[in-house]
């Protein structure tokens, strides 16, 4: 039997799971790791969401097949998120689909919209999804590096010109996974006004557009005017309102794109289930004091995970939004290089993190931790982390300063 699947063998081993594993085996050996690894929210979703879902349970005819664009009400959900937080009038109809995360209308969208062989621009360093899903799709990757966002265009003009056939897309995601970058909007008017006159369509994730800490709100690219002429944007409730499992997200803007995913969608899925979509409908239009809690959280997590790692020798600059710290490595463990240095941190100082390499070429020499704990464990991973980097790049392993000191 043949088992060269050519598609398959495009994609690379999941650098990820090879910590995961690493992180696993250690657990399964009764050592406490602590936890920066995947940006995995900690807390439960808003109260009154999870009261809604249970109410919506309750109701016998709910857990029938849902509809693949999601349940009007929670379109019209996000739309009306948009008209606030945007001034961004949506047509919930034709304009707006509900999707299973963020993560899965991306790759959907790659399937609908893709050829074999036609070109994406996608940033690097980046989330694996925004590359991985045009390439399972049978795209070809040309990569601009996610440096200076002042730069962008001008590579972006570059790629243009020196790409056959000429690219159908590009990505952008800001406020950035993994780097916490962000834009004003003046970046989405030259890009959308450069993309129109190309024949390039933008696909823009907005899944961090609530977690920032200071400066201007994170803009949506959809408040440039003919935006939707090129642009579609994913969001999602995962980060927000705490809800990564239940898997809720959104695309919105350029109805040609809407109707290609939606047409997709239609024979690969029924939506999330009913009650799901319910409770989803009351985080939108509920009471929002939660959203200011969480960016208080993770605010007050990443004050103290930067001053802890600055006070272990480790300089690493404060993201001013998302829930990561992109944290170059220190000096002396360059050489080691993004995984071999997370592989040795978990092991040696019982930290798991995620190296930068996996987030694309561009992503070596970085690594990433999410604020996905709490306080106190986060002061017990820089007393770990600060022992582990007084033992050097060639020491092994030694005890570690213990919680007291």
């Amino acid at each position: 039997m043949d088992d060269h699947f050519a598609r398959i063998e495009r994609l690379p081993p999941y650098v990820f799971n090879i910590i995961g594993d690493l992180k696993q085996q250690a657990r399964a050996a009764g050592e406490d790791i602590i936890d920066f690894g995947m940006g995995n929210p900690d807390q439960p979703p808003p109260a009154h969401v999870t009261e809604k879902l249970v109410e919506a349970v309750n109701n016998p005819r709910i857990h029938r097949y849902s509809t693949s664009r999601g349940i009007p009400g929670l379109r019209r959900a996000l739309a009306g998120y948009y008209g606030r937080r945007f001034g961004v009038d949506l047509d919930p109809e034709d304009e707006v689909i509900v999707t299973l995360g963020s993560k899965e209308g991306l790759a959907n969208l790659a399937q609908a919209i893709t050829s074999p062989g036609d070109v994406i621009l996608v940033p690097s360093p980046s989330y694996p999804i925004h590359a991985f899903g045009f390439i399972i799709a049978g795209a070809s990757i040309r990569q601009f590096h996610l440096g200076d966002s002042g730069t962008i265009l001008s590579q972006l003009e570059r790629a243009l010109h020196h790409s056959v056939p000429k690219p159908l897309a590009v990505v952008l995601n800001y406020p950035a996974n993994p780097t916490a970058q962000v834009v004003d909007l003046s970046f989405y008017e030259e890009i959308v006004e450069f993309c129109r006159k190309q024949g390039v369509y933008i696909i823009s994730d907005l899944a961090y557009s609530e977690v920032y800490f200071e400066g201007e709100l994170p803009p949506s690219i959809l408040q440039v005017p003919g935006a939707r002429e090129v642009a579609v944007e994913f969001t999602s409730l995962s980060k927000t309102y705490s809800m990564p499992g239940w898997r809720v997200g959104f695309a919105a803007g350029n109805k040609k794109l809407i109707a290609a995913l939606a047409r997709v969608k239609s024979y690969v899925d029924y939506g999330a289930f009913t009650a799901i979509q319910v409770a989803a409908t009351a985080a939108l239009n509920g009471p929002q004091d939660c959203v200011e809690e969480m960016r208080q959280r993770y605010r007050g997590r990443r004050d103290v995970l930067i001053e802890g790692l600055r006070a272990a020798g480790w300089e690493v600059p404060a993201p001013p939004a998302t829930m990561f710290v992109w944290a170059p490595l220190p000096a002396a463990f360059e050489a080691l290089g993004s995984l071999e240095f997370s592989k040795r941190l978990l092991r040696e100082a019982e930290v798991a993190v995620a190296p930068g390499v996996g987030f694309g070429e561009y992503g070596e020499g970085f690594v990433r931790l999410g604020l996905v704990e709490n306080e106190q464990r986060i002061r017990q991973a820089a007393r770990n982390i600060k022992s582990f980097l007084r033992q050097g790049p060639q020491a092994t392993e030694e005890p570690r300063e213990s919680v007291g000191s």
